[in-house]
Formats: C-alpha cells, sequence, structure tokens
C-alpha cells in the first residue's frame, strides 16, 4: 500500500466551498495517473485543519468563500510554514485580489473560466515549480504592480537582468547559482538589490513583473 513517502503521485487538495465545484475539479483532475487528490475542504478554516493530515502537496484554493476566504487562508498557510504550492482558483479578477495573492505567496492566480484541460497544464507547471496566471490576467498584473519607477528608468545590470529571467522562468537560487556559475549566497544579493531597484517585496512580485513587462 502506498503511503505519503512511497506514492509517486502529486498530492492535491481542493478548498471551495461549492461542493459541485469541488467535484468537477475532482473527477477531472483524477482522471491524471500523477494525480492524488487526498481531500477536500469547504473552506479556509477546514483546510487549515486537515493540513498536517493530509500532507498536500498542492492546495487549489477558492477565495470568495465563508469563515476564511482564500486570501486570508493563503496568509495563514504562509505564517504556520506550509512550503507546498498554492494556487488561487477563482472568478475574481479584482487587481487588489491578484496583488494581494502574489504578495502572500501564492503559486499561481488562475481563473475558473479557462478551459479544463488547460488547468490540468497549469497546475503541473506549478507542481515544477513555475509561476502560472490566466492569460487574461497580464494587463490587470500590469496594473497591480505597477512599480514606482517607470519601467525604461529601472537600471537592472546584465547580471541582475540575468538573475530576473531565471526566477520568471521559476528556477530557485541553488538552480540560478549553478546555471551561472556562482554560488546561492550570491545569487541571493542580486535577488535582493533587483528587487530594491524595481521596488517588490518578493520572487514572486519579481516573475510577475519579468512576465508582464515582457508581454507589454
Amino acid at each position: 500500500m502506498n503511503t505519503p513517502d512511497t506514492d509517486p503521485r502529486f498530492r492535491l487538495m481542493l478548498v471551495d466551498d461549492h461542493p459541485m465545484m469541488r467535484r468537477g475539479i475532482r473527477q477531472l483532475l483524477e482522471l491524471e495517473d500523477d494525480f492524488l487528490i487526498v481531500g477536500e475542504a469547504n473552506n479556509g478554516e477546514e483546510a487549515l485543519a486537515l493540513l498536517e493530515t493530509l500532507q498536500p502537496q498542492l492546495i487549489l484554493l477558492d477565495n470568495n468563500m465563508p469563515l476564511l476566504n482564500g486570501i486570508e487562508t493563503l496568509k495563514r498557510l504562509r505564517q504556520i510554514g506550509y512550503s507546498g504550492k498554492v494556487l488561487l482558483f477563482t472568478v475574481s479578477d479584482a487587481e487588489k485580489d491578484v496583488r494581494d495573492a502574489l504578495r502572500f505567496g501564492a503559486d499561481g492566480y488562475l481563473l475558473k473560466d479557462m478551459e479544463p484541460e488547460k488547468l490540468i497544464q497549469q497546475v503541473r507547471q506549478a507542481l515544477l515549480g513555475e509561476l502560472v496566471i490566466s492569460p487574461g490576467l497580464t494587463r490587470v498584473l500590469a496594473q497591480a504592480l505597477r512599480e514606482p519607477q517607470a519601467a525604461n528608468q529601472v537600471e537592472l545590470t546584465e547580471r541582475e537582468q540575468q538573475v530576473l529571467r531565471m526566477i520568471a522562468g521559476g528556477n530557485s537560487n541553488k538552480m540560478i547559482g549553478r546555471k551561472l556559475g556562482i554560488t546561492e549566497g550570491t545569487v541571493k544579493v542580486h535577488v535582493k538589490n533587483l528587487l530594491h531597484k524595481l521596488g517588490l517585496r518578493s520572487r514572486v512580485e519579481a516573475a510577475v513583473w519579468a512576465m508582464s513587462h515582457e508581454q507589454a
């Protein structure tokens, strides 16, 4: 019998206050051989209570829920040290929701009007360490993460630009250091400097900044 330590499938948890929505997502994801739905929750409070028992690697999280909404649940998850992937999966494309989700450590922000096949693809990409965003949110992201200085006034060194592109590609500091032939500590210095120059507060914001300006 497989255990969390031996089962090769990715462990997913669904958090949504609409049972029909959860059932549909579950049926869709369970068609994939490498996904295992370990549990469901009706709201954020339930999700937090089940976290230790279920040990999910990725949480698909609705935002508009009773008791504890998605953004607040995300904040609590990061505060207690949950290091797995968290994807907001919601109907809201409000700038504040997108901005807050990314600033509080979401690994992606997806809209519920997306095609089923695209959801599967985005979940896989997130599990591999990529930041996933619904394509229709590019303009919202650019507005949400509007930097204090205009983009053409930000002067990043060539190395900082390389590091920024690699962050946007989902690479860890260790992987960036390995690819560039520099130490992880040096990478951290570059990350700190580029965040300061861009007026951003996290790697996720930096990744989104890079993506939105690439597509601008």
